[in-house]
């Protein structure tokens, strides 16, 4: 099925139309991923197309790697967007979506490990929601493997640990 987007303006409108919605800045493969809604972007246009829009103030690109959009780009994006097919559009809104609540589970969600002198480690778990910190632990483990193993646990259902914890902490002693 043939794409909508024709020329190389409206893949930057695009991108601009993007970058005006998700939640943080993002790395390269993010934005190709949801730059690519529409069958008729290609790599080489969609990577043309990101650097001019960088060149030109429309979007920054930070030292470790993250695109965001500027205020400039932002009152462009916003002047264009409707030059965008409605289809495309809504693809995008639905794929952005899927990206922002992803976002906003990472930020929400954190885990981390650092090697002591000793050689243990320091596993870091937070459990944050829109109001602030729900929980802060920090953890010695002994090697890097439990520490990996830990922090991985804790991304994948830090809201089952932190009732746990609570549970325990609440419980009479029998």
């Amino acid at each position: 099925m043939p794409g909508f987007i024709q020329d190389q303006l409206e893949i930057k409108f695009l991108i601009l139309y993007i970058a005006a919605r998700v939640v943080e800045p993002v790395p390269f493969d993010t934005i190709l991923d949801l730059t690519l809604c529409d069958d008729a972007i290609d790599y080489f246009e969609f990577s043309d197309c990101l650097a001019d829009l960088v060149r030109t103030g429309h979007l920054t690109l930070s030292a470790d790697g993250l695109y965001a959009i500027t205020e400039k780009g932002r009152r462009n994006s916003a002047i264009c967007e409707t030059s965008l097919p409605y289809s495309v559009r809504v693809r995008c809104d639905r794929n952005l979506e899927g990206w922002n609540r992803k976002l906003r589970r990472q930020r929400q969600v954190r885990a981390s490990a650092e090697q002591r002198p000793n050689g243990t480690y320091t596993v870091k778990l937070a459990l944050n929601d829109d109001k602030g910190s729900v929980m802060d632990l920090r953890l010695m483990v002994v090697d890097q493997a439990q520490a990996k193993a830990v922090a991985q646990r804790f991304r994948k259902s830090p809201e089952k640990l932190y009732g746990q914890i609570i549970r325990l902490l609440l419980e009479d002693e029998a």
